[in-house]
């Protein structure tokens, strides 16, 4: 190999290797195309292109959960409210209250369910922006605090699945509001998936040092986990949203607030066997990436099988 050719292959490798979806070792296996995600510390929500460029953003304070509808618009959480809004910024959906949210999702019929954190209301609100169910989780003048709930589902079977953040479990409440299941979870339950199999997956914070990823089963017991030093070089940091793909594989974001921006991918797809397909870990979109929605996920999310 002559000097010219050396050069050549060394300048194709420095390319390959900055580029911010293909840094990890097995990244180059698996090409998305592009993806929303939501930056909780810039307050905003982004579609990010295959190639790492910004092609859409808007503002949205605290934001922690989004969606991305059939319709192409996208639902998301802005601190106080949610907004639903369209690719040309156009807002047609927006509920606010006092209270902190932090989960939303739109139901099969055009209702929009809300979990409230202070008030520890879970709430369906019609396209109208009117409140046609309220459940109270809270004791009558009770009131939650900051990290009472993040994110919540309303279920198939019209359960409502509810991460208590700050108390260490998952809740399962049933239409009227009683609980009928707990999962105890050390570390601050952020966000919860129930799986097709019943099994119920979650992605714990950094409360305790140890972040992580369980899916425990009907019984209460963990049948798979991920560690917070399980993936060489990707370090678990405060694991927040999920995605789980039509082919099994698993999309998380890890959360780099708490002095950790920059020492690990923001988000990254893995198999069920652990390996890593896909991670992408550019910092100069976005800071604290806190759930993410790829855009070729086959499924419909008013029909509940995008599992989100």
């Amino acid at each position: 190999m002559n000097n010219h050719t050396r050069n050549l292959l060394a300048l194709f490798i420095l390319i390959v290797l900055s580029n911010p979806l293909t840094a990890q070792k097995d990244q180059t296996k698996v090409a998305h195309p592009a993806f929303a995600c939501t930056d909780y510390t810039q307050g905003k929500v982004f579609i990010i292109s295959p190639d790492g460029k910004l092609l859409w953003e808007y503002p949205a304070e605290r934001c922690n959960d989004l969606w991305v509808l059939p319709n192409g618009n996208l639902l998301f959480n802005t601190g106080n409210g949610v907004k639903e809004v369209t690719r040309d910024k156009k807002v047609v959906f927006a509920y606010e209250s006092k209270s902190e949210i932090y989960a939303c999702q739109r139901l099969s019929n055009g209702n929009t369910f809300i979990g409230e954190c202070n008030t520890g209301f879970l709430l369906e609100v019609s396209p109208k922006g009117e409140i046609v169910k309220k459940i109270q989780l809270l004791p009558d003048g009770m009131e939650g605090d900051h990290a009472y709930m993040r994110n919540a589902r309303k279920l198939s079977n019209g359960n409502y699945l509810v991460a208590h953040y700050g108390l260490d479990k998952v809740c399962e409440y049933d239409p009227a509001g009683h609980l009928v299941g707990e999962i105890p979870v050390k570390g601050g339950p952020h966000s919860v998936i129930r799986l097709p199999n019943g099994n119920t997956l979650i992605a714990c914070s950094d409360h305790n040092g140890e972040p992580r990823i369980v899916e425990v089963d009907k019984a209460g017991k963990i049948v798979w986990q991920l560690t917070k030093d399980e993936l060489p070089g990707i370090g678990l940091k405060f694991m927040t949203g999920m995605e789980v793909l039509p082919n099994g594989n698993m999309v998380f974001t890890n959360w780099l607030g708490h002095h950790q921006f920059g020492k690990a991918p923001h988000a990254f797809e893995i198999t069920r066997d652990k390996h890593v397909v896909w991670a992408y870990s550019d910092t100069t979109i976005t800071q604290t990436m806190s759930t993410i929605q790829l855009l070729d996920t086959k499924g419909n999310a008013l029909k509940g099988n995008v599992l989100h």
